[in-house]
């Protein structure tokens, strides 16, 4: 048998509440043999579609296993193109779902990616509307279009990503259980209200330990202050928090600055990992105030001061904005998320990089940088998700200096 998936997705705002169907059908005959559908939460468009895109795929691989043929058909111009090669991808938010996606690809035999209009792809279209119907009314969404609580499950929230309901094949055996798109069980539990969708990547940030410049609480930024003999049993108290269960680190990430390094190899040295080093990790360059203290500032640059405090796009003189260490942030968190799929690595940095990490996370203003303190030599833990989500599991957490 030759299978055809149409998947789609929405965004009602983009982003906004999203959701996707997907249908897969006999190509011969076009006979309906499972439908998925689902509410995923706040996301873009593109999200949406491909996680319908996935969705379609995961039921071709139920239905008819590896290497089963399947032709997709999507009125997502950019995931068809995206899938077929034609286009790069440009956004790094849009990529784990891709990879995920082709992953799922290369285990069936894909003879064509092909756009088609959107009046062609109405119950792809049908069954995402759907989801986010019944989503709206605090429901899971059922096959057949109706919006009825499970036995059981009145709260949306509750409810695993993913747990759409397939419709069942013409002659199955109804005594059968219902199949599910994805279980709960199936699935991490890693918290929250929505349960993720695939195992996290996780990254664990740790601020470095004491020096002579946060001793005198100076400003420190890309001044390579060395750790104090405090600032070496702190990192020495993490390393050993760290190398027991239930961590379980697969890499070590450090900022080149001599405070993260000697952190991140006190992890190292009783983990048996090696230490990777990348740039965008550094602090923030505080500039003309490295070195000095908020008095000391305050005083002899009073209105510079002020215009940082109320601006995360203000820099010090002659040093980097909020804004611009962000972007960079961005960067290396990207790139973790895509080289350590799946896999926990531990991040060893500084105040402004590990607060960025934690306020995009958690999609709160660059304000948010000014209402959180981080302590020395905490730590911090993110997940992230393929779908796009990132769930804070700790924050500020210095349990191992006690």
């Amino acid at each position: 048998m030759t299978y055809v998936i149409e998947a789609d997705g929405g965004s009602r705002g983009n982003p906004g509440p999203a959701g996707y169907g997907a249908v897969v059908k006999d190509s011969a005959g076009g006979q309906v043999l499972a439908e998925a559908a689902e509410a995923i939460g706040v996301a873009t468009n593109n999200v949406a579609e491909y996680r319908g895109l996935i969705a379609g795929l995961r039921e071709v691989l139920r239905l008819g296993g590896e290497g089963a043929s399947v032709a997709v058909r999507m009125d997502s111009k950019l995931v068809i193109e995206q899938m077929a090669g034609r286009w790069k991808i440009k956004n790094e938010g849009l990529r784990p779902l891709a990879l995920e996606a082709r992953d799922l690809a290369r285990r069936l035999r894909v003879t064509e990616w092909t756009w088609i209009p959107r009046e062609r792809n109405k119950h792809a279209d049908r069954l995402a509307n759907e989801a986010m119907d019944a989503a709206a009314k605090g429901e899971p969404w059922r096959a057949g279009g109706s919006a009825v609580p499970e036995s059981g499950q009145t709260d949306l929230f509750e409810q695993a990503p993913g747990a759409g309901r397939s419709r069942r094949p013409a002659g199955a055996d109804l005594s059968a259980p219902t199949a599910s798109v994805a279980t709960a069980q199936e699935r991490s539990t890693g918290g929250g209200w929505m349960p993720p969708t695939r195992v996290a990547t996780s990254l664990l940030l740790l601020r470095h330990g004491e020096t002579p410049l946060s001793v005198e609480r100076r400003f420190s930024g890309l001044g390579d202050a060395e750790l104090t003999a405090n600032g070496l049993a702190q990192a020495a108290a993490a390393a050993r928090r760290l190398s027991r269960e239930p961590y379980r680190i697969d890499v070590i990430v450090s900022s080149p600055l001599k405070r993260a390094r000697q952190t991140a190899e006190a992890v190292a040295e009783l983990t048996g990992l090696s230490v990777e080093v990348d740039e965008d990790l550094r602090e923030a360059d505080f500039g003309a105030w490295e070195g000095h203290t908020f008095t000391e500032i305050q005083r002899e640059w009073p209105d510079e001061l002020t215009a940082w405090l109320a601006d995360p796009n203000m820099a010090p003189p002659g040093g980097e904005s909020f804004a611009h260490a962000a972007r960079r942030v961005e960067r290396v968190r990207d790139r973790l998320i895509e080289r350590y799929e799946g896999r926990t690595v531990l991040v060893v940095s500084h105040v402004t990089p590990i607060k960025t990490l934690l306020r995009l996370a958690l999609m709160a203003p660059p304000a948010a940088l000014y209402r959180m303190h981080l302590d020395l030599a905490c730590l911090s833990l993110v997940e992230y998700f393929a779908d796009g989500q990132a769930l804070v599991k700790a924050f500020n957490d210095t349990a191992h200096l006690r």
